[in-house]
């Protein structure tokens, strides 16, 4: 069975991120700090750890640095509290994969470990082997469906694996930002739904997404994809047929006094994730960029 370590000093946090992950059909195991957890690890690798930041003897950043030393395919999510935004930022860029606030984890948390997991089996899934490959331009158009992107993705990570692009370790974030992208095309773009509210304790986002799928003249707009691949690494160019936005006017994710925010947090893990982010004038078309890892 699939397992999810959560770790965390606090017994009542414990409780409560255990408490997300029921009826998930996982195995949910615990300990209460950094040391814990790679004791625990050492006998027997989790699928994914949940860790919060603060702790005592090893803390969370400490935790994902030696992680990515000893156990560089277990995908990490941090749980992030106020005050120590800057922390989660650090955490993110030396391999954590996903974060959740932890007033929003009884929301977002067992969400967040689906879709995480998902990636990851993706990544473990069936590896292409074609030895002649040095480089691929693929087109796709796409509509609304969200159930659609994880063969995308598993296509995308088949690619980057064979022809080296990155670590191991590491297609399961960018497959994070490449899926983050996409929902942000869909959702935001193609929809027009804002994320102002998501904000919203209730299921308003969710309800008028699903409206608006069976409704025109969203319903029949389309997200256009574009990869290539070569020795250089990984550029994507995903667009849109929504109205746009001004670029300018998005507030900085990676300001820590915005990581609090679920608007934002998906562009947050793009550009953390991602060596190049931009996006053309109106806002309809973003354009990332991987940089070949270094032998």
């Amino acid at each position: 069975m699939t397992t999810v370590l959560i770790v965390d000093d606090s017994v009542v946090d414990r409780k409560l991120a255990g408490g997300c992950l029921k009826n998930c059909d996982l195995e949910v195991a615990f300990a209460c700090d950094g040391r814990e957890a790679l004791e625990l690890m050492a006998d027997e690798p989790p699928d994914l750890v949940v860790t919060d930041l603060q702790m005592p003897e090893v803390d969370g950043l400490e935790l994902v640095k030696q992680m990515r030393t000893l156990h560089r395919r277990i995908p990490v999510i941090l749980m992030t509290a106020h005050g120590n935004e800057e922390i989660a930022v650090t955490a993110l860029k030396l391999g954590a994969s996903s974060y959740v606030p932890k007033k929003n984890l009884s929301r977002d948390l067992k969400d967040t470990v689906l879709s995480i997991l998902s990636i990851a089996s993706s990544e473990r899934a069936e590896q292409l082997i074609l030895e002649s490959l040095t480089s691929v331009r693929m087109e796709f158009t796409l509509g609304n469906d969200i159930a659609a992107l994880r063969p995308l993705i598993l296509i995308m990570q088949g690619h980057m694996r064979q022809l080296a692009v990155c670590e191991e370790s590491d297609l399961v974030r960018i497959s994070t930002a490449l899926q983050e992208a996409l929902i942000n095309a869909i959702e935001h773009g193609n929809l027009e739904l804002d994320s102002a509210l998501r904000e919203l304790k209730d299921n308003t986002y969710q309800d008028l997404g699903e409206k608006r799928r069976q409704q025109q003249p969203y319903a029949s707009r389309k997200t256009f994809v574009t990869a290539e691949f070569n020795q250089q690494g990984c550029r994507w160019t995903i667009r849109d047929e929504g109205r746009g936005f001004d670029p300018d006017s998005l507030p900085d994710p990676r300001d820590p006094a915005n990581l609090q925010r679920v608007s934002g947090r998906g562009l947050l893990l793009i550009r953390t994730f991602m060596d190049e982010t931009s996006f053309n004038d109106s806002g309809s078309e973003i354009t990332m960029f991987r940089k070949r890892s270094q032998d």
